[in-house]
């Protein structure tokens, strides 16, 4: 049996000193290898400048339309979304929107490339062509009459096609096999990437995978006769090949992606190819190296040289990937290709992590200790020789010069470049080392699949810091492309990004970002899942209380105001930090508390956690700085003028179950803060997890005098709200309730209080044809079924262009039907159940309607219990949906793009104004929404719930709230009085300091 090694382990996120103290001493060579090495680059960078490429590539675009440019970053744009725009009206303001964005009229062209030459006079006819104002949203010009809009539409599309044949070797792979036939006897080596995104549905997954299989037909064709590694080659997205390719859906990944993945190999193995399987996000990459391995595992691929992988050199772990891939190739005595990049999703790592909260990063944050991670990993591969035969990918000179030092006359490896990229510097490589082969990374595809790749390769290699970038500009000085990565680091403690703080440290110094776990790190996980099992939970029925009960807390609380409110702000500050760091500590206990009695599946309990977390520190830097010191005010001389804030006295928080954690948390904290004493009133459905918050609340420091808790349903709640001495009253649920309770508190005598309101909303996306489809699909999903569609800010109501609406809607679709539906304890559920039995019944009454009255597209499918499925309804009109829909239950209506006013007209008629999403590249048609609707949370081409503490504060308008924001800079101060205090200090005889004052 072979010795099979263990699943691929490694701490996800490590320091990076450490890791630069560990690799510093390790990459420095001998003077006369560091002297080779400076020739061979300077060589090769010469040669990049000398280069007059009539046509034009890639590194011509980036230098004349550079992304530090208003054109640069206009023309990324447009490439991205153009070519899938099928309407001409959407088509002419996107155009006009971008080109409006850079001086093209005026744009000097510096190429003598026919490429970029072309490219810049249809964007500059096109911008002269539409002035702001000339589409059909304006007035139409007369050269627009005289030339027509279709002349400018044809010519910008032009010239976006005109760079899509030069980064894109075909649209076809017969197309492309056509144009990497050798010319002249030269024998050239290709891998070929067949474009696309990732799968949303096993649909999209099953036309990848015959993809893939009717490449690897086609490429064999003609392959010739010449053994491995000189022959082509096929690059494979596992993400493209399973639609919900994570983590947590690893048994499933497992049960279905590694046979559709042994069975291409199996192809490739028959014709001897070169099958590489690409480098995806670090969230997947344990579980890619599971899919690898489980695939290398069966025995029918025995003798057969061609199976590798990508390995990406930014990712902190590359080391350790290699050390485990040469651990599977000596158990199954094996010879694999490893392509090593330097990596391409270095933005969305950072932001990843950030957003989760994580300990560090799993990427570099400096470019310098990529490169000399890429040169480590080098040496590392090169020394695995034969075994593994490293493939390096990259359009760095210097890179390339050193591994040719490290290499030696061996052989045995093979260089990469990205088709249309690198090839001066390669022509060079290729005379003065006509033995070094280099393999071309081809992609082929429709050019509406190149756009995304398109974009991703601009980003990755026109940043002002790219070797791509600066090889070609004669500014830069040659000394300075042949810098050493270590001599840029120069100490370990030098190794992370100065400007990017970690992750804990993101809203520094004012308070802590509050801790996440990564699902994608299989020791983090497990650890976690354990822990949460390992907890127990009492969920016996807790009594309501009695009116007695109530007013006795009410009593209880005013009596405990004065004490309380008293306290310094720095105190009840650190009351609630405290709070915070006990949350943490907990994390297990409430997670399961959350998921037994709350129904939430482990990502919405950890995200919940995580967000009372964000409240309690959030609210105590503000209070600090809004209740710490009087505020003095401007005024004559001899005079003294302060404004101070103080509590009002008994604010009674009433919450809802849908988050029984962190809205409960966020309201008593906020009140408390302010320096009010509490009665809190949860959700009838949901009083365990409040017992307990309040019991840790007490335990941080808060005074039981301070904060009551007094449970029981709405006639509790409506008890309390009518009670004549509270001081005011915070509440999240339904409009109806809060009708109510502003009714209670307007019939009442005495003070006026103040009643902040959070309520629902008829929440809607509008998606116009720019918009990118997988992108919509991820969104939506997300947005209507994430959490069972039980949270305030949810999607109820899609509004999609009808130009690509079937699209969307069918992928839509397709990407629910992969959700599961169950068991919230289960990590590989997705959807968990409504909250109780009434919830479900007024659901399914609703479902039932919507069969009569609307077009069905998707049904899902529950298990027995109080679970709904996520189902989407055509409307006819918007006018159909009469009110929130507090469930997983998506609308959807088609809108003709020239009536988005119509749209938006709708969306005011329904009274609500709490979460819009909005996806479109059309900046000024965002720009027009946001500026039409008065709506408290706006999201542009993102989701649109998680609103995050202190950066996204949440609240709606109209029915949908009273505002302030939760979350927000302006929340505590409604809990709040002001006092004026003013003081005549010449009372006693003048103004000493002014009369002591010299000129």
């Amino acid at each position: 049996m072979p010795n099979i090694p263990p699943p691929f382990s490694a701490a996800y996120a490590p320091d990076d000193a450490d890791i630069a103290a560990r690799l510093l001493p390790s990459v420095h060579l001998g003077p006369p290898q560091e002297a080779r090495i400076d020739r061979t680059a300077t060589r090769l960078i010469e040669a990049i400048r000398k280069r007059d490429d009539r046509l034009g590539g890639v590194e011509d675009m980036l230098r004349e339309f550079a992304l530090s440019t208003k054109e640069g970053l206009a023309l990324m744009v447009l490439a991205e979304a153009l070519l899938r725009v099928p309407d001409a009206r959407t088509a002419d303001q996107f155009i006009e929107d971008k080109l409006g964005e850079g001086d093209f009229i005026h744009h000097e062209t510096k190429s003598t490339a026919f490429l970029v030459n072309a490219s810049a006079w249809a964007l500059g006819l096109s911008a002269r062509v539409i002035q702001p104002g000339e589409t059909p949203d304006g007035t139409i010009g007369r050269l627009v009459k005289r030339l027509g809009a279709p002349a400018v539409r044809t010519a910008t599309r032009q010239a976006m096609r005109l760079m899509g044949n030069h980064f894109v070797l075909g649209e076809t792979i017969a197309q492309a096999l056509e144009r990497a036939r050798p010319r002249s006897g030269e024998r050239q080596r290709y891998s070929f990437d067949m474009l696309g995104e990732g799968a949303r549905t096993a649909t999209d997954a099953r036309r990848y995978f015959d993809a893939y299989a009717s490449a690897i037909l086609t490429i064999c064709k003609a392959a010739g006769s010449h053994p491995l590694p000189d022959r082509p080659g096929i690059s494979v997205k596992l993400s493209a090949l399973h639609p919900r390719f994570e983590a947590i859906s690893r048994d499933g990944v497992m049960a279905e992606l590694v046979p559709q993945l042994l069975d291409l190999a199996q192809r490739a193995k028959v014709h001897d190819l070169n099958f590489t399987v690409d480098a995806e996000e670090a969230d997947r990459l344990e579980l890619s190296l599971d899919v690898i391995a489980a695939t290398l595992a069966d025995p029918s691929l025995a003798g057969w040289d061609g199976f590798g992988l990508a390995i990406q050199a930014y990712q902190k772990r590359a080391g350790d990937v290699i050390d485990y891939v040469d651990a599977l190739a000596r158990a199954h005595d094996r010879k694999l290709m490893v392509r090593l990049v330097k990596g391409a999703y270095w933005d969305t790592e950072i932001k990843r992590a950030q957003e989760r909260g994580l300990d560090g990063y799993p990427v570099f944050t400096r470019k310098a200790m990529t490169d000399l991670n890429y040169v480590a990993c080098a040496q590392k591969l090169l020394s695995l020789r034969p075994r593994i035969f490293p493939q390096f990918a990259t359009h760095n000179a210097l890179s390339v010069a050193t591994v040719l030092e490290l290499a030696g006359a061996n052989g045995g490896f093979e260089f990469q470049r990205l088709h249309g990229m690198g090839e001066a510097l390669y022509e060079q490589l290729a005379k003065d080392h006509p033995e070094i082969a280099y393999r071309t990374y081809a992609p082929v595809g429709s050019h509406r699949d190149l756009l995304a790749y398109l974009v991703r390769r601009l980003l990755e290699n026109g940043a002002n810091s790219s070797f791509v970038a600066q090889a070609s500009d004669y500014r830069v000085p040659v000394t300075a492309l042949l810098q050493r990565p270590a001599d840029a680091i120069v100490r370990p403690q030098h190794a992370a990004h100065p400007k990017i703080p970690l992750p804990g440290d993101l809203f520094a110094p004012e308070r802590r970002n509050s801790r996440g776990v990564e699902f994608g790190a299989r020791a983090a996980l497990d650890r976690l899942l354990t822990e949460v099992k390992a907890e127990t939970i009492d969920l016996k029925p807790i009594a309501d209380a009695t009116p007695d009960q109530a007013n006795a807390a009410v009593a209880a609380a005013r009596a405990g105001f004065a004490a309380w409110s008293r306290t310094p702000a720095a105190t009840r500050a650190a009351a609630l930090e405290q709070a915070a760091h006990l949350l943490e500590n907990r994390a297990p206990h409430f997670i399961a508390l959350l998921q037994r009695e709350g129904g939430k599946t482990l990502d919405d309990a950890l995200s919940e956690l995580r967000e009372a977390t964000d409240f309690c520190r959030y609210y105590a830097a503000q209070g600090r700085k809004l209740f710490g010191n009087d505020v003095a005010m401007p005024g004559p001389t001899g005079e003294s003028n302060a404004l101070a804030m103080r509590g009002r006295g008994v604010f009674v928080a009433i919450s809802p179950w849908n988050f029984p954690l962190a809205i409960f948390l966020g309201q008593v904290t906020a009140a408390l803060m302010a320096g009010n004493s509490v009665v809190a009133k949860p959700a009838e459905q949901t009083p365990r997890i409040a017992v307990e918050a309040v019991r840790l609340l007490h335990e941080a420091g808060i005074p039981a005098s301070a904060l009551h808790l007094v449970t029981g349903d709405g006639r509790i709640g409506a008890a309390l709200a009518a009670h004549p001495d509270i001081g005011g009253i915070v509440f999240t649920g339904s409009t109806e309730v809060a009708r109510s309770i502003n009714r209670a508190l307007a019939a009442k005598d005495g003070p006026i209080v103040p009643l902040i309101a959070e309520t629902g909303g008829i929440n809607t996306m509008i998606a116009d044809a720019t918009a990118l489809p997988e992108q919509v699909a991820d969104d939506v999903v997300t947005s209507a079924f994430r959490s069972a569609g039980q949270r305030c800010s949810a999607l109820r109501l899609l509004f999609v262009q009808e130009d690509v609406a079937d699209r969307m809607i069918e992928m839509i679709a397709g990407a629910a039907r992969e959700l599961k539906i169950g068991d919230p304890s289960d990590v590989a559920t997705h959807i968990g159940p409504v909250i109780d039995v009434e919830a479900k019944q007024r659901l399914d009454a609703h479902i039932a309607r919507m069969k009569r009255e609307a077009r069905l597209h998707f049904a899902g499918t529950a298990p027995e219990g109080c679970f709904v499925a996520p189902h989407i309804f055509e409307l006819g009109d918007a006018g159909q949906l009469t009110e929130e829909v507090f469930g997983p239950i998506l609308h959807v209506v088609r809108y003709r793009a020239e009536n988005l006013e119509r749209v938006l007209q709708a969306i005011e008629r329904t009274g609500y104004g709490l979460t819009l999403g909005i996806h479109s590249r059309i900046d000024d048609t965002i720009e027009a929404i946001v500026d039409r609707v008065q709506i408290g949370n706006i999201y542009v081409n993102r989701n649109m719930i998680g609103a995050v503490v202190g950066v996204q504060p949440f609240g709606g308008n109209g029915l949908s709230g009273t505002g302030p924001k939760a979350g927000g800079p302006h929340y505590l101060a409604r809990f709040a009085t002001e006092q004026t205090v003013t003081i005549n200090t010449a009372a006693a005889g003048g103004n000493a300091a002014l009369l002591a004052g010299d000129e």
